[in-house]
């Protein structure tokens, strides 16, 4: 089968905070992708995490791809004088957006992975290798980081071997025939992307030489082939991202298997349902480092934007039309979690102006959302109003939600559930593989706080640092509301993160939340006097001086059961003066619940109202009376 020598298609990959887009930039810079006049300082750094969510969270969320024009010695020494393009697509590092991942190794040949020279093979990485060995792709890895005082570069090696040789068994030992040797054969690059270093060879006391990219480079080029293709077949392409040009409208990236794709073609467009139309595609652009321009003409393997077709959508095949042989759809993993997102229904509903509140424009959203994001599901519910979206994780959904905020959308989100499925008529729910990294001091608080949540300790392990990993496999109900309690219980050190493990029969019943909430009795503003008196009993989510409703969550109360609060109590007027700020300068500082924070916070009976400009808890039905008489019907029925 012909290869494509001029032609690389990579994935780099790795759990979060690794390393990856720093990687990108470094291979950026030295294959002289920005002018001449461009520094680091305009161009800024992690110039790949393009959203603003991205930069604040320092996280990647959507797969991206640029071109790397490489035409340095590894190059010249394989006689491509033209230079090789490799594409590098930079995926997200969180298992949440694990449909990303999925969608990036459908364009790629190849996988460069990426592990910390001190933290090691994280659960993103086990993630993303198992899906890379069952598409039987080459991995190459980095151990990056190797100048960290705490690095343990050969400790990281051994580990992600015995992690490839786990995972190739597992995935691979039915139905494939392939040499686990070989898929152990891994070539090993040491780098520290921030300074822009690579090295084949292992550092001593964390120096790399002065080698700049070229290692990887020429590694890349060594261990990852050129596209394959079929010679004289039809064309076969298929989309695996969306993008959008305030001239072009919507583009669709495509990844070119065999034929050619010319700008101005007729083509077949065909849909995962079999449904085929003839569109012809106005225009072709190419990728050149961050920018893209057109071009006439797009060959095997070549990762392009089509425009011209305005609701091509991802998984979609563009074919010859008179020898039409579409590809198979994408395929991702089941979500694992649900919320139900309806429209703004609190007495403060429609206050910010310009605020999109129908019911209408929150559909069209989601609907939008659906056409970009492979791994969301929104399914109507028995409200006009409302609608279950169904995602890979909770924090895959709070970003949704966090972006509709910052589009001018009002809606209330209720509290994260699981997605259950029966099996031969039992009830089974969605696992989760956790993995944390904790202090000694704190072995016996993190284990005792799992075990309420029904976790199954798998593996334990102690590197003589003070630190331990623990391994668990625990129910994803029980993850929901968890990282607010582990950082609480490990006082801000501890590190957690966690993939799907399949499914597994129901565990039972888990205390989400030990604590009980504050709820206001009436409308009016949080007085400070109202605050000090109630202060000594519970710890507030509002700030004095706040506007509140009947029903809205305004604290934390220790015990586990609700209080209704008169928080508007303002103290009596008397012919004594008294200073205000002597109040304010007693009053313990309100915590301030950020999207995330306040949808772990929720009670079972609570939802979160978002707005433009606030984030609200409150309960689900705000009469007291009316909580009441269905708190008395539950407590009827389970007797």
């Amino acid at each position: 089968m012909p290869v494509r020598p001029d032609l690389r298609n990579v994935a780099i990959v790795a759990h979060v905070d690794h390393g990856k887009t720093t990687l990108v930039d470094a291979m950026l810079w030295q294959a002289g992708a920005f002018s001449s006049h461009q520094t680091a300082e305009s161009t800024g750094t992690r110039v790949m995490d393009s959203g603003d969510l991205e930069r604040e969270k320092g996280i990647t969320i959507l797969a991206k791809n640029t071109a790397v024009n490489y035409a340095g010695p590894a190059a010249q020494e394989l006689g491509l004088d033209g230079g090789v393009v490799i594409n590098v697509v930079d995926t997200p590092g969180h298992a949440d957006f694990g449909g990303e991942v999925e969608r990036a190794l459908s364009m790629v040949d190849g996988v460069v992975l990426l592990v910390d020279a001190s933290e090691g093979p994280l659960p993103q990485t086990r993630f993303v290798l198992s899906k890379a060995l069952r598409a039987l792709l080459p991995v190459i890895l980095v151990v990056n980081k190797v100048d960290r005082p705490d690095s343990r570069i050969d400790e990281v090696v051994q580990e992600t071997s015995d992690l490839l040789l786990s995972l190739a068994e597992d995935s691979l030992g039915d139905g494939y025939d392939v040499d686990i040797d070989r898929i152990l054969e891994v070539p090993v690059v040491y780098a520290s992307a921030k300074a822009g270093l690579t090295s084949l060879n292992k550092p001593d006391d964390g120096d790399l030489p002065d080698n700049d990219m070229e290692p990887l480079f020429r590694t890349i080029l060594e261990a990852i082939p050129g596209p394959h293709y079929v010679e004289g077949a039809p064309l076969q392409a298929q989309v695996t991202n969306l993008d959008a040009s305030p001239f072009l409208g919507r583009l669709a990236l495509v990844r070119v298997h065999n034929g050619e794709l010319h700008r101005g073609d007729q083509v077949a467009w065909v849909r995962p349902d079999g449904d085929t139309r003839n569109v012809r595609i106005a225009e072709l652009l190419r990728t050149e480092g961050l920018e893209r321009v057109p071009s006439q003409v797009a060959g095997p393997g070549d990762i392009v934007a089509v425009a011209g077709i305005p609701e091509i959508t991802i998984g979609d095949s563009l074919v010859d039309k008179d020898d039409p042989h579409p590809l198979p759809g994408i395929i991702v993993d089941d979500p694992a979690i649900s919320m139900t997102i309806g429209i703004n229904t609190s007495p403060m509903a429609g206050r910010v102006k310009g605020a999109k509140v129908t019911a209408r424009a929150l559909k069209e959203r989601l609907e939008r959302e659906m056409v970009g994001n492979v791994s969301l599901r929104v399914l109507p519910t028995d409200r006009p109003d409302a609608w279950e979206v169904q995602g890979r994780g909770e924090l895959a959904l709070a970003i949704l939600v966090e972006q509709m905020r910052r589009e001018g959308y009002e809606m209330t989100v209720g509290k994260p559930t699981v997605v259950t499925r029966m099996v031969d008529g039992k009830l089974h729910e969605p696992m989760e593989r956790l993995t944390v990294d904790i202090p000694e001091d704190y072995l016996g608080a993190v284990t005792q706080l799992l075990a309420e949540r029904k976790g199954r300790l798998e593996t334990m392990s102690n590197h003589g640092t003070g630190w331990m990993r623990l391994e668990f496999v625990v129910p994803a109900r029980g993850l929901i509301g968890f990282r607010t309690q582990f950082l609480t219980d490990t006082r801000g050190t501890g590190i957690q993160s966690s993939i799907a493990a399949g499914y597994e029969p129901w565990a039972g019943d888990i205390e989400q939340r030990k604590t009980g909430s504050l709820v206001a009795d009436r409308p009016g503003q949080a007085t400070p006097y109202a605050m000090l008196n109630l202060q000594e009993r519970a710890s507030f989510i509002v700030e004095p001086g706040s506007e509140v409703y009947e029903g809205q969550v305004v604290g934390e109360n220790p015990r586990n059961e609700d209080m209704d609060v008169n928080i508007t109590r303002e103290k009596k007027q008397t012919n004594m003066r008294s200073a205000s700020a002597d109040v304010y300068e007693s009053l313990t500082p309100s915590r301030k619940l950020s999207l995330e924070e306040a949808l772990e916070f929720a009670a079972e009976d609570e939802c979160v109202e978002v707005t433009p400009e606030s984030v609200r808890v409150r309960k689900v039905e705000l009469n007291a009376q009316d909580r009441f008489k269905i708190a008395a019907r539950k407590r009827r029925a389970n007797k």
